[in-house]
């Protein structure tokens, strides 16, 4: 059980965050931080958090669980803002999508990474942002990622995996940088497609045809094109070495792509189609058998 919960930034995940911990009875106190005030009223209307601060300091204060719910290139600041304010006992934790830069950030903030602090990703979201988009069930049977360091309190990991499992998430543990490497790929590089094939097609002169007869294909590939572009352009800088390596190979593949298309060659089209298509389908069904 939570005390008092401080979530600095409350936007879809702080929110949705929330949201499953008061169902789940988790939490006494969750206070929210963030620089909009006019969007902290909202999440007390919304009944979304208990009470808010525009203060970091003030924030902390009594708190036994910190998360930090704010975009990567945030992180480093919030953590210089709460660093003398933290008590010794207090948790500490985040939801970013890239962990290298996160423990690297705090290692610079606190002269070193501060065994309570876990390191922590959910495998979960949508398209839609800000806390009027907060779900209860957000987290149900997602995964969140943990990524603890040698020196992390196990105390401050177990209290991490319970808050989390009280949302019914699904706890796992990785490595940072295989995290990041295995994020870029999954999540990352997706997006950045996503992205570029909208934007391709916006300089086109039959956009509005393009969307009008797309089918669903293309309205569920497009769809992530619609998240929040503030965290996306985040995300690609903190983790660009891993996103830049995957979109190298991507690069590669397509040029081959390319050249098949050229020059008429269907063995080699089929060949990538029927291996991604045959790997494809042994992992889903593997890690479908592997949930049930």
């Amino acid at each position: 059980m939570i005390k008092k919960l401080a979530i600095f930034g409350v936007g879809l995940i702080g929110g949705s965050l929330a949201l499953a911990l008061k169902r789940a009875g988790h939490c006494e106190l969750i206070v929210g931080c963030d620089t909009n005030v006019e969007r902290l009223q909202y999440a007390v209307e919304l009944k979304v958090i208990d009470q808010f601060t525009v203060d970091p300091s003030e924030a902390v204060v009594d708190a036994d669980m910190v998360v930090l719910a704010v975009p990567m290139l945030a992180m480093e600041s919030v953590l210089q803002s709460i660093s003398k304010d933290l008590a010794d006992d207090v948790v500490l934790t985040d939801v970013g999508s890239c962990k290298a830069s996160v423990v690297a950030a705090a290692s610079r903030v606190f002269d070193g990474m501060p065994p309570r602090f876990v390191p922590a990703h959910p495998i979960a979201g949508r398209e839609k942002s800000g806390v009027e988009s907060s779900l209860v069930d957000l987290f149900a049977a997602h995964k969140v990622i943990l990524t603890p360091v040698q020196t992390t309190d196990p105390n401050a990991i177990a209290a991490v995996s319970q808050m989390w499992e009280a949302t019914g998430a699904k706890v796992k543990k990785l490595g940072i940088e295989q995290h990041d490497l295995v994020l870029a790929a999954t999540s990352h590089l997706p997006h950045v497609l996503a992205y570029s094939i909208v934007d391709t097609i916006a300089e086109t002169d039959y956009v509005e045809q393009i969307f009008q007869f797309a089918a669903g294909g293309f309205r569920d590939f497009s769809r992530i094109a619609s998240s929040d572009p503030v965290m996306w352009r985040d995300i690609c800088l903190e983790n660009k070495d891993a996103i830049l390596d995957v979109l190298q190979k991507f690069q590669a593949n397509l040029k081959e792509l390319e050249l098949a298309i050229t020059t008429s060659d269907g063995n080699a089209l089929m060949n990538t189609f029927v291996n991604a298509k045959t790997i494809r389908d042994a992992n889903v069904m593997k890690h479908r058998v592997e949930t049930e």
